[in-house]
């Protein structure tokens, strides 16, 4: 009897051992497939070295382990719903609710265990990061041994081209004490008395000439005044330096933020405006650094992450404790496009009334040069630009012409109703346009519509 109890024993033991092991197999994470997620699920409210909307998750299970005694299931629990984790009464879930100015954790349902396994496994054993970064090292270190070459060569060319200037101005000066003695002999002293010797001498040697010229010179000077009063006010090309650095190719290019989420009143107002830090902390209240792929000629990493500093302190942002301190500052932007005070524009006439008309003439009169968004018909292709720039005249010649060659969408349900019995009279108007309604033939080119 006591045998058979001694062999149930340690059947039970290696039979627990057998399930322990199991246990601990499939517990086991795979921490690349963990990153995948991680980086999908967790990134908008937490990293891994600090805290962010949440805590920082690096070496979060052993943490646990160690300060509250806490095992990998409770984890499970408490992503999958941290809500009913809460309501369970569970006392260091509400701790944490607490803790972290009772911000709702986003509950993950669809993720399975092993994708929680893997998530957490990435917090224990995050893999190292592939050997890329020194190959790219490597190559920056040759092109920058190049680029030294190059300045090295560069100064030899500059001081060869020094000495060779110095060569020939001491070979200059000789030349000149040459020149002055011929000058002072007596054959050279009785040619010059024959020459002119002023100008006064000249004009009246060639009157007619000179008046010419005094003439042609005057039309010269007269059309670069008026060439130059032409172009007071007309800044195409002109793009300042900003006090925070924002490059539309990165947001609007490679994260495609549409242009109305930050300049919400383009649609339906008079002008676009600037965005206030707030927009910009919609994202990068979560966004602390830059993680992205494309770097801008001579700028690095650590240059864009200093940019997002920028923006902190002007809303009074401490990312160390996710809290506002009440301390901002504007930010001074400089504004780029800025219609004279005695000019109407109205963003909404143009955004709405007109989208696909503008976009519709814009592709027909270039072919090469598509837009799929209508703002680009006038500010460029911002969404390739690290700094705007303005990218048209904006004349009044230039509206002009726009608005004399931009078909008026019939189809807009506005036009269509506003110009319902207008439009056949309009196509008689102006046969010469093969019934084509022209926004000049609706009173584009009025003076009252743009100016007051």
């Amino acid at each position: 009897m006591v045998t058979w109890k001694k062999h149930l024993k340690r059947g039970l033991l290696a039979l627990s051992l057998l399930w322990g092991a199991g246990a601990s197999v499939f517990a086991q994470g795979d921490a690349k497939k963990g990153e995948q997620l991680f980086k999908t699920n967790c990134t908008a409210c937490h990293a891994l070295d600090k805290q962010v909307i949440g805590p920082a998750l690096g070496g979060v299970v052993e943490r646990l382990k160690t300060e509250q005694n806490l095992d990998e299931q409770w984890l499970q629990k408490w992503i999958k719903d941290s809500k009913a984790l809460r309501e369970s009464g569970d006392k260091y879930a509400n701790e944490i609710f607490e803790k972290f100015n009772k911000v709702e954790m986003t509950a993950f349902p669809a993720l399975s265990e092993q994708d929680i396994t893997d998530i957490l496994e990435y917090t224990t054993n995050p893999p190292a990061p592939e050997p890329v970064a020194e190959a790219a090292a490597d190559t920056n270190s040759v092109a920058a041994l190049e680029a030294a070459e190059k300045a090295k060569m560069n100064s030899t060319i500059v001081l060869i081209s020094l000495l060779s200037i110095v060569g020939l101005l001491i070979w200059v000066l000789f030349q000149l004490r040459k020149l002055v003695k011929v000058q002072q002999s007596p054959e050279l002293a009785e040619l010059n008395a024959t020459r002119i010797q002023s100008v006064g001498e000249l004009f009246e040697k060639y009157k007619k000439f000179a008046n010419a010229g005094i003439g042609l010179l005057a039309l010269l000077a007269l059309y670069g005044v008026w060439n130059g009063l032409m172009w007071i006010g007309v800044y195409k090309g002109y793009k300042p330096e900003q006090p925070i650095h924002f490059s539309h190719k990165i947001h609007a290019g490679d994260n495609k933020i549409d242009c109305q989420m930050c300049h919400s009143s383009a649609k339906y107002g008079k002008v676009s405006e600037i965005p206030s830090v707030n927009v910009c902390m919609n994202c990068h209240r979560s966004i602390s650094e830059y993680n992205g792929k494309y770097f801008e000629p001579g700028k690095d990493k650590a240059f864009y992450d200093a940019e997002i500093q920028k923006i902190y302190k002007a809303a009074g942002w401490d990312p160390a404790t996710q809290s506002y301190t009440g301390k901002t500052e504007p930010i001074e932007w400089v504004r780029i496009h800025n219609m004279p005070d005695f000019v109407f524009f109205s963003h909404a006439q143009h955004v709405v009334a007109g989208e696909q008309a503008i976009i519709s003439s814009h592709n027909k009169k270039n072919p090469k040069d598509q837009i799929d968004v209508v703002c680009k018909a006038c500010h460029g292709k911002v969404d390739t630009m690290n700094v705007v720039q303005m990218a048209n005249d904006f004349t009044m010649g230039w509206c002009i012409e726009c608005h004399r060659t931009t078909e008026v969408d019939m189809n807009n349900g506005h036009n269509k109703e506003y110009f319902k019995n207008l439009h056949e009279k309009l196509k008689k108007q102006y046969p010469s346009k093969e019934g084509k309604i022209t926004v000049d033939a609706i009173g584009g080119l009025e003076c009252g519509k743009c100016h007051y």
